[in-house]
Formats: structure tokens, sequence, C-alpha cells
């Protein structure tokens, strides 16, 4: 039942700006919105490198857990979870300051990948298993990422988001966890955690797994960016990530020799959904230019790129090929979700995790490994570049033009009633330099 407190917390958020802040950018207010009864704190944070959840939790777990109270009111549920790997000792001990007075459950992890996946966490905490193509609201629960819980607690008392936590790791001298405004360059951040300490680097914007590369160190933080993993030009995941499609195709259907080890170690396959990146794999060869493509088992598959980057012995591309097979099916206005029989999870299932440590063996990066601390230092930005679209749903519409003046905190960009999206604020006082239909520019 919908109570005007509920509604009231439901405003505050979209009026703040509150997005899935573990990469997704879903608008948090939306989830709210709706009735479950369990709520989880996601803070398994599975991505190799990335430490910035946890520097959360050990900062400021008070508001993190007030932010999952919060959600519990506004969606009714009586269950509150937090799912946090066991590893995570110091977070850990935070957590326990706070979570009984909350009624709270700390939920411990292993440390495997890709633990944070909701389907993953859902199952592991509850025993529920999302459907086909489904949502955790399909079985009663609402999920957030920890850092989206700590600004929904801070929307609630009026204050907006415009800040990120963002980890740099990687090839650069102090490895560091920073809150830094909104709009700041990717070359801005670098800098402060030592610079990278090699001579050409590439950057991943969010992960070595999930996450895109880039070289551009003029981009802007936005709400949706969890970490810049610095790596060497030279890099073997450089190379991998920059291949040309095609070329993955070419290779994938030349060389694929159908041992299912991707499949084998896919994490929704293991959790009973019929995902099987070698059967997509095998189509690669139904059409002439192995391009042109539509496979209905890659249709659940959720990216995470252990198949690409783990379990094939011939460094194939599976997970690029889902990719592909996925979009094509949305082209052709075509939808698979599996056999209509109740999920089980693969016997072997827990016996096929893949230690987090292990895959930074794999992928070539165990060494660099190690903490990133919360620098909780003062940022001046002279400039920041406010991308339009930092959500999922309809970009922003500015509500101020060039040369006027604006003060920290003040929404300038926002989407209509009816719309999926979000609006943005400025992060520093200033004037608006530039306004175009994808950012607006503030100069302090």
């Amino acid at each position: 039942m919908t109570t005007p407190a509920s509604n009231g917390i439901v405003a505050r958020l979209r009026e703040g700006g509150v997005v899935g802040a573990g990469g997704a950018g879903f608008p948090v207010h939306v989830k709210w919105a709706a009735k479950v009864d369990t709520v989880i704190a996601n803070g398994a944070e599975c991505e190799p490198l990335l430490h910035k959840d946890a520097e959360i939790i050990e900062h400021f777990a008070a508001p993190v857990l007030d932010g999952l109270r919060l959600a519990a009111e506004a969606t009714g549920a009586g269950r509150l979870f937090f799912g946090i790997k066991a590893k995570k000792k110091a977070a850990i001990a935070e957590l326990e300051k706070h979570a009984p007075s909350r009624r709270v459950e700390l939920s411990l992890l292993g440390d495997y990948y890709p633990t944070g996946d909701e389907f993953e966490l859902v199952h592991a905490v509850t025993g529920r298993l999302i459907p086909p193509a489904g949502l955790p609201l399909e079985v009663g629960v609402v999920v957030n990422n920890v850092e989206s819980l700590l600004n929904a607690a801070m929307a609630s008392e009026g204050r907006p988001v415009t800040h990120k936590f963002v980890t740099v790791a990687g090839a650069v001298g102090r490895p560091a966890t920073f809150r830094v405004p909104l709009g700041v360059t990717f070359g801005e951040v670098i800098a402060a955690a030592g610079g990278a300490t090699v001579e050409k680097a590439a950057i991943f914007v969010g992960g070595v797994m999930m996450g895109r590369l880039t070289h551009d160190l003029g981009e802007p933080v936005t709400k949706t960016t969890t970490g810049l993993i610095v790596l060497p030009e030279e890099h073997h995941l450089v190379g991998r990530m920059t291949r040309p499609v095609a070329s993955m195709n070419r290779i994938g259907k030349s060389a694929c020799d159908q041992c299912s080890s991707c499949t084998e170690f896919c994490p929704r396959y293991l959790l009973g959904y019929d995902v099987q990146p070698h059967k997509v794999m095998r189509a690669l060869g139904f059409s002439a230019l192995g391009s042109d493509f539509w496979s209905k088992w890659g249709d659940l598959c959720c990216s995470c790129g252990l198949c690409t980057l783990y379990s094939c012995p011939e460094e194939l591309y599976p997970k690029e090929a889902c990719d592909q097979a996925k979009s094509r099916m949305r082209q052709l206005g075509q939808k698979w979700r599996g056999p209509d029989l109740p999920l089980q999870p693969h016997p072997m299932a827990e016996g096929r995790r893949v230690p987090l440590k292990k895959l930074e063996q794999k992928l070539g990066i165990l060494e660099y490994e190690q903490p990133a601390p919360f620098d909780n230092r003062d940022w001046a930005p002279r400039r920041i570049r406010l991308p339009l679209k930092q959500h999922a749903g309809a970009p922003a519409s500015p509500v101020v033009g060039p040369g006027d003046r604006v003060t920290a905190g003040q929404k300038i960009a926002d989407v209509k009633p009816d719309q999926l999206g979000a609006p943005i604020h400025a992060s520093i006082a200033g004037r608006v330099a530039s306004v175009t239909e994808k950012e607006i520019v503030v100069e302090a």
C-alpha cells in the first residue's frame, strides 16, 4: 500500500537525481515506487581492482544503512539484507556497529566473479531465482548499490547528487578512491592518484570486465563512473578490446571448436538459465559474412565477460558474439526466454565459481591488486562538463542558458514527469559557459 510518507521519499529521490551508482544508472525513484517484501544493499563489488563500495561502507556505513531503511519504508519491505564479501573485514566491522539497530541482516558472500550481478546476489541472499529476462521486482526484491543508498539518504535531506565516488587503480602512482564533483575530467582524477606510471596508457572506464576502453583524458566523470583502471597501452587486455568486431567474428568462425567451456563457466547458465555461448559462436557460421546473425542462446547473457576473458581456451570472443546476437534480435523484434520449465541451478554451480584472484591472474592484472584508500580531498575544478544523459532513459533537458549564474546543487537540467530519467544538478558554483544538445559546461 502506498503511503504519503513513501510517496514523499520517492519524490525526493526523483528531485535529487538519484540513479544507480553501480554503473547501470537506472533512476532509483522508479524502483522505490514498487511494493516488495525484501530490499538488498549490493556491496559485493566484484569488478577486479575496484574498491569504491568498500571504502564507502568503511567511511559512511551509518548513512548507507539509513538509505536502506528508507528503501524499506518506501517499498513496504519487511526484510533488509546487506550483501558484502566476507573478506571485507574492515567494512563489515563498520556495518556491525550500525546494522542491528536498523534491523539489517548481513549476508556474507564469497570472493568470486560476478558476485554483484543482481541475479547472483538475489539468489545468494534469498534463494529466489529471477525469471528469465526479468527483474528482481518480480520476486519481491529491490536491489540498490551502496552508493545509491548513500545518495538516497542525502536526497531525503534535500541534498541532490553532485559528486561521484571513483576508484583509480592500475598503473598509477597512488591508487585511491575519491569523491569527485560530477563533470571533472578523467585526467584530473588520474592526476590526483599520482598520474599514470607508464608512458602510453589506456583507461578502462568501469572495470576491465564490463567496462569500456578510452584514451580520452578529457572525458567527464558522470553519475555512473565507478572506476578508472589505467593499464599500459601494450597490455593484452587493451589489444583484445581494440580488435575490430569483424575480426573477432572472422576468428571465431574459423577457430571455435565447440568445446563448450564458455557455456560451462557461464554464471547465468550455472544458475539454470538457458544461455549457451558456444551455440552463439556456432551461429557465426550461419551466414556468408559471419556478421548478420542472431541466436536465441545469447538472449539471456548478462555480458559479464567471463567467457571471453577467462574460460575460452582459444581466447575467442563469445561475449561479443552474444552482444551482437542480442542486438540483432532486438532489431528483428525477436525475444526468446528459454523453455517454460522451473529454474534449477546446475549441480556443479558452486564448484565452477571463478575466484577473483584467479581471474586477475588470468587477466594479467594481479600485480595491480592493492588497496585504494579513500582520499577525502577538496576539489576545486575550474570547469566541469555535465552530459545530459547520465542515466537510463531519456536525456535531461537544460533549464539554464549560456551566461546564467548557478550555485552548487542547483538543478540545471530536468526530464518531463512522464519520462524515465533524472534531473542533473551543478556540482560547482559558477557561470554556464555553454549549452548543447549533449552537455552543459559550467566555469567556476
